[in-house]
């Protein structure tokens, strides 16, 4: 399926800046998590201030969720160069899964890394893992800044290690002031993951919990699950002067065909498709064709969506706050236009609304 390009030629990076306060970053989420305050973004540009647990009289009956029911997995592993013994402390943050035994990492220090390179993850004293040492040897150093990893063990075994050894990949605007802990196991997961995958959260859906989700089905709105697994380029700003230069990491999903015809069927009956992330709203805009019809998806994006694009299905988005200059703010402008996001986010700081992955919710109808 042919990818349409959204980014008008020679569209400025500095155009999608802000200045954002430290302290409107969040550290741990609302409590309980559907109590996150949500900002209403009309298609007027009208802002409203409302709660995530409002969103069922936001929504009309016959209207759709559209969830990311990916699982994070525990991708922050964290070891030791060996090289002539024992040297260099490395974080590898996996990204994205190449074959059974081969993962894409940003690594720190990465500079420090060649090619042929031994790392052996955890410490081998500690809760010995039964599966033997989890080592990997950097196999190749990629133009984007990630590396290679090739690990001795693969498949099922593979898996295990990294749940054994690794931690939750926290962003690093949090995890660079908070180490990751045993709350974030539950906290850095949607209440509905299923498919293991994910190295960052779908953070929109964090905000939902089983309250919330009951209240929805007695208002009539369904609930339909796509799978993106989420790389860590998501949290990687753009860093090409124009956006028509930025490059998308590419990112696996699936629709399946009878969620296909579900959301299909909501859109022939007049009802609207609500993306909970900007997760599913790629997808589902990779997966539809030109008339909005979807189709049966599996395989990977790298749909990169700024001003210019047209959308396709997605008639409203719920999305957290992101960071300025990333690929996320760029979408969100794209979908609710540039002068309403720059005045919605000015409103959101001054109104101490919390940024980020555990910060509060924006509801955006797409103009």
């Amino acid at each position: 399926m042919a990818l349409r390009k959204g980014p008008p030629a020679k569209m400025q990076l500095s155009q999608f800046d802000f200045p954002l306060p430290p302290a409107r970053i969040a550290l741990r989420p609302a409590a309980p998590r559907d109590q996150a305050r949500l900002l209403v973004v009309e298609r007027n540009g009208a802002l409203g201030d409302r709660r995530v647990a409002d969103l069922p009289g936001l929504l009309e009956p016959g209207d759709a969720l559209v969830f990311n029911r990916t699982r994070v997995i525990r991708a922050r592993l964290t070891g030791r160069r060996m090289r002539d013994g024992p040297g260099a402390r490395v974080t590898a943050n996996l990204d994205r899964r190449l074959d059974q035994s081969r993962w894409t990492a940003f690594a720190r220090p990465g500079k420090r890394l060649a090619v042929g390179d031994r790392i052996v993850f955890g410490d081998s004293s500690d809760r010995a893992c039964a599966l033997g040492v989890l080592a990997a040897t950097v196999e190749a150093k990629l133009q984007g800044g990630e590396i290679v990893l090739a690990f001795d063990l693969a498949g099922p075994d593979l898996d295990l290690a990294i749940a054994d050894r690794g931690a939750m990949p926290l962003p690093p605007y949090i995890a660079s002031r908070r180490a990751p802990d045993a709350a974030d196991e539950r906290d850095y997961q949607t209440i509905y993951a299923r498919d293991d995958g994910s190295v960052a959260a779908p953070t929109a859906g964090l905000h939902f919990t089983p309250e919330l989700m009951a209240a929805l089905a007695a208002r009539g709105v369904e609930a339909h699950f796509v799978t993106l697994h989420v790389g860590a380029g998501t949290f990687l700003p753009v860093k090409t002067p124009t956006l028509e230069a930025h490059r998308m990491h590419p990112e696996h999903g699936e629709v399946e065909p009878a969620v296909a015809g579900a959301l299909n069927a909501v859109r022939a009956r007049g009802g609207r498709l609500v993306c909970v992330g900007t997760t599913s709203l790629r997808l589902i805009e990779t997966a539809a064709g030109d008339d909005g019809e979807i189709a049966p998806f599996a395989g990977e994006t790298a749909l990169f969506i700024a001003p210019g694009y047209r959308f396709k299905a997605a008639d409203a988005l719920m999305t957290n706050f992101h960071l300025p200059r990333s690929t996320l703010y760029v979408l969100v402008a794209a979908f609710a236009g540039l002068a309403e996001i720059r005045a919605a986010y000015a409103h959101a700081i001054a109104g101490d609304y919390r940024f980020y992955s555990y910060g509060d919710a924006s509801l955006l109808w797409r103009r």
